[in-house]
């Protein structure tokens, strides 16, 4: 069963810098592009906070306002939020499940689609990949290049996390790239012959 993400890194980023309040909380989470690798909605981490609020996990450990500002509420963790931390801190490092990759079903369609578009889509996918990869590779160096320390900046495993990023990024971009060539050169050929019939079965 999957890690809930946001849960956990609500969590992991409150034990972190607690007393913590919670727009630090979701900028924190945001520097490490959790938005990205993790699906943690931004707007998410306010409801994941009562959450595990309501549920004994963090207290709250002052309400305070600055001036006309709103009031701030800072959170710490509990014991209980300690135990459930771990738990699933051990339960994601111990998963090997791998994620459902939504272009699965596209490839499994191509035959579906015109070739000229599988072409088109191919090389656009080629492009936004290289960009990715680019960005990633320079975030990765930025955040090795900080002190590490979480008080001032993103910790190095965020790095770490990055780079596999990067290199699921590699690997895509290295399968779109063979495949359009596989394509382009004849090799890869799902068009002469249509996969169904117009009664829906498979050809005899």
């Amino acid at each position: 069963m999957a890690v809930p993400t946001t849960r956990m890194l609500v969590l992991a980023v409150v034990r972190m810098l607690q007393p913590v309040h919670g727009y630090d909380v979701r900028r924190e989470l945001l520097s490490w592009h959790a938005d990205d690798w993790a699906n943690v909605k931004p707007g998410s981490v306010y409801g994941a906070l009562k959450t595990v609020h309501r549920e004994g996990l963090i207290a709250v450990e002052e309400v305070g306002q600055d001036g006309a500002r709103p009031e701030r509420t800072t959170y710490r963790m509990t014991a209980e939020g300690e135990k459930v931390f771990g738990d699933l801190v051990r339960e994601a490092l111990w998963s090997t499940e791998q994620p459902k990759h939504p272009y699965y079903a596209a490839i499994a369609l191509f035959p579906a689609a015109p070739r000229d578009e599988v072409v088109a889509a191919l090389r656009s996918r080629i492009l936004k990949f290289e960009a990715d990869l680019l960005h990633l590779e320079r975030e990765v160096a930025r955040v090795l290049a900080g002190s590490g320390h979480p008080a001032e900046a993103e910790p190095h495993n965020v790095a770490d996390l990055l780079q596999l990023a990067a290199d699921h990024t590699r690997a895509d971009l290295e399968w779109s790239r063979k495949t359009l060539r596989r394509i382009e050169s004849g090799e890869l050929n799902v068009w002469t012959i249509p996969p169904w019939t117009e009664e829906g079965t498979a050809p005899a």
